[in-house]
C-alpha cells in the first residue's frame, strides 16, 4: 500500500476525531500570492477551509509571499495579489476572528525557524522531493536554493503555530512527510516540542481550466473568483473545444469539452454526463452558454459580498493586521522555545 492509499484509509477515522473534538486541531494552509484566486482554489481548498472553520477548527492561513520568488525574478504585484486573496477569503466566509490570515514577510520569527530546521534534513532528501522536481521542471529555470529548501520553509509554516492538521492533495503529501520528519528529528535531538502533523486528504476535485489542462494562474486558463459576469463570459467564449456538434463527456478525447462540462457540473451539482445529454446536438456555443450561466449563478453571492467588502478599505487592512499580530505573537513564543531547547539563550537579556 503506497503512502497516499494508506493516508486515504485513515481519513474516516481522522474526520471522526475532528468532528468529535474540533478544538484539538490546528490547521495550517495557504498559497502563494502569484495572481487572482480562481475556481480551482475555491473547489480545491477554499470551500474546505470554510467547512473546517464552521466545525470549530482553528485555522492559520499563510500567504506565502516569500515563495513567490522561488521561480521568478520579482515579487511585483504581490501586495495587490495579497489584498485580492483576502477579499476572496472573506467573501467565501472565512472569519478573521477564527482564521489567522498573514503573509510570510510580516512574521520574522517564522522565517528564522528555517535555519535550525535546515540542519535536520539532508541535501539528498531535498532533491528527492517530487514537488520541488515538478515545480522546477514547470518553471524551466535552474533550481534556486529557495526552491530547493521550499519543503523546509513549509515545515516552518506548519510548526511555528504547532499545527497538527494539514489539508493536502495527493501531490502535497511529501511536504507533510518532510514536516513530520523535521518535527520528529527536532524532538529527538532537543526534546519534545512539536507535534507530527497529520495530512488531511480532501476529496476535492481537480478543476480543469478552459483549455482542458489543470486550472492554473501560470497557464492563463483560469476563471477568477472576482471576475464579473461579462469577464467570465469572455473567458469561456475563448475556451478550446472542437468541431463536434453532439456534446459528450469524454475527458481523454475531448478535453476542452470535458473541461467546460466539469466546470458546469461543479457549479450546479449535476453530473457532467447529464449536462452533456441535455445539450445534445446544440454544439459548443450552447455548452459555453450553459457553463457561463452555471459559473455566474454559482458565484453571484460571492461576488456581491466581495464587491461590498472591497468598498471598505479598512476590511482587508483589519483582517491582515489582526492575523499578523497573532501570528507574530505565536511565532515569537515558538522561536524562544526552540532557542531555549537548543541551548542558544546564552547572552544576558
Amino acid at each position: 500500500m503506497d503512502s497516499y492509499t494508506a493516508t486515504q484509509a485513515r481519513m474516516a477515522d481522522l474526520d471522526g476525531r475532528i468532528r468529535a473534538e474540533p478544538s484539538r486541531f490546528r490547521v495550517l494552509t495557504g498559497e502563494r500570492p502569484t495572481g487572482r484566486l480562481h475556481l480551482g482554489h475555491y473547489f480545491g481548498t477554499l470551500s474546505e477551509r470554510v467547512a473546517l472553520q464552521s466545525r470549530g477548527v482553528e485555522i492559520f492561513l499563510v500567504l506565502a509571499d516569500y515563495q513567490v520568488i522561488t521561480d521568478r525574478d520579482t515579487a511585483r504585484d504581490v501586495g495587490v495579489n495579497v489584498r485580492e486573496a483576502v477579499l476572496d477569503y472573506l467573501a467565501a466566509g472565512l472569519d478573521p476572528a477564527a482564521t489567522t490570515i498573514f503573509p510570510h514577510s510580516a512574521v520574522p520569527a517564522l522565517n528564522q525557524l528555517l535555519l535550525p530546521f535546515l540542519s535536520l534534513v539532508t541535501e539528498a532528501e531535498l532533491h528527492r522531493n517530487p514537488t520541488v522536481k515538478a515545480e522546477t521542471a514547470a518553471s524551466g529555470r535552474a533550481l534556486s536554493a529557495l526552491m530547493l529548501t521550499y519543503p523546509v520553509h513549509q515545515a516552518a509554516d506548519i510548526l511555528f503555530c504547532k499545527g497538527n492538521l494539514v489539508p493536502v492533495g495527493k501531490d502535497n503529501l511529501p511536504h507533510v512527510e518532510m514536516t513530520r520528519t523535521v518535527a520528529r528529528r527536532f524532538n529527538e535531538r532537543f526534546g519534545a516540542l512539536f507535534p507530527e502533523p497529520e495530512p488531511f486528504v480532501t476529496a476535492s476535485p481537480e478543476v480543469p481550466g478552459v483549455d482542458g489542462r489543470k486550472m492554473s494562474k501560470s497557464y492563463g486558463n483560469a476563471i477568477a473568483l472576482g471576475m464579473g459576469d461579462d469577464e467570465t463570459a469572455a473567458v469561456i467564449r475563448r475556451a478550446t473545444t472542437d468541431g463536434g456538434r453532439r456534446i459528450t463527456f469524454d475527458p481523454e478525447r475531448r478535453p476542452g469539452v470535458a473541461a467546460l462540462l466539469t466546470t458546469a457540473s461543479l457549479c450546479t451539482g449535476t453530473a457532467p454526463e447529464h449536462i452533456a445529454e441535455a445539450i445534445g446536438d446544440r454544439g459548443s456555443s450552447e455548452l459555453k452558454r450553459v457553463a457561463t450561466e452555471a459559473v455566474n449563478e454559482r458565484f453571484a453571492e460571492h461576488r456581491r459580498r466581495r464587491a461590498a467588502l472591497a468598498d471598505d478599505a479598512d476590511v482587508v487592512d483589519g483582517a491582515l493586521a489582526a492575523g499578523i499580530e497573532r501570528a507574530n505573537r505565536i511565532a515569537d513564543q515558538t522561536l524562544e522555545e526552540v532557542l531555549d531547547r537548543m541551548g542558544m539563550r546564552y547572552l544576558p537579556a
